[in-house]
């Protein structure tokens, strides 16, 4: 299945740089693109992209504002893509809220070609681009300076089995459903079928959001590793 790309991004450059590195891979399709926010959710809503490669910074509607329009559905509008920021910093606040938002993940704007063409792979089959150890301590860094977790996310946690839990601690700690099954000598369809109890019970949309909520839980420290 060919996998359906917009790329929003305020300088021209970049835009066409990646539109031609993901057009030439025989699975990814550019179908449109943008050079701010508001632009880009027009877009995204006219041509139904699989995937939305989004700037953080951007005129006229910024990346965070316009993940959130993407990612929280008004009446009437059904289609939900995936979202993937862009930053050319390696800590910003506003990645983080985007991925507290439900975007998918985040991605360095100077990545080697061969990354975003993974990253947006993976983003389109439904995972969150949380693995890499990049991504674990960028989020533990900013974790690290915010105020001490809240006291709701670390009651929600009770409604969690001892096992959901365990998976809800390695997925937070950069795992993937593969070596999570091989950690806790599981099948990984077992472990599927946990990830989706637990993001049933917490009201997460995907990975991302349950690596924010464990951090904030208390759940995982920042500088834990997997």
């Amino acid at each position: 299945m060919t996998i359906r790309v917009i790329i929003v991004d305020d300088q021209a450059m970049v835009r066409a740089g990646f539109a031609a590195l993901l057009a030439a891979q025989p699975d990814i399709d550019v179908v449109g693109e943008a050079p701010d926010g508001r632009e880009g959710v027009r877009v995204s809503r006219t041509v139904h992209p699989d995937v939305v490669l989004m700037d953080v910074r951007m005129p006229e509607l910024d990346g965070l504002s316009a993940a959130r329009e993407l990612l929280d559905l008004p009446p009437g509008v059904v289609h939900r893509p995936k979202v993937l920021m862009l930053t050319t910093f390696d800590i910003d606040d506003y990645v983080y809220e985007a991925l507290r938002a439900g975007a998918s993940g985040f991605l360095l704007k100077d990545a080697p070609p061969a990354d975003l063409i993974a990253a947006v792979r993976v983003v389109a089959s439904g995972e969150a681009l949380l693995a890499p150890s990049v991504t674990r301590r960028l989020i533990a860094d900013f974790v690290r300076q915010r105020p001490a977790p809240r006291k709701d996310p670390a009651l929600r946690l009770n409604g969690l089995t001892p096992r959901e839990t365990e998976v809800l601690e390695l997925i937070a700690r950069g795992l993937s459903n593969q070596e999570i099954a091989a950690h806790l000598v599981l099948a990984e369809q077992t472990v599927k079928t946990h990830i989706g109890r637990v993001l049933g019970k917490l009201d997460l949309r995907d990975r991302a959001q349950a690596v924010i909520f464990a951090y904030e839980a208390g759940l995982v420290r920042p500088g834990d590793t997997g």
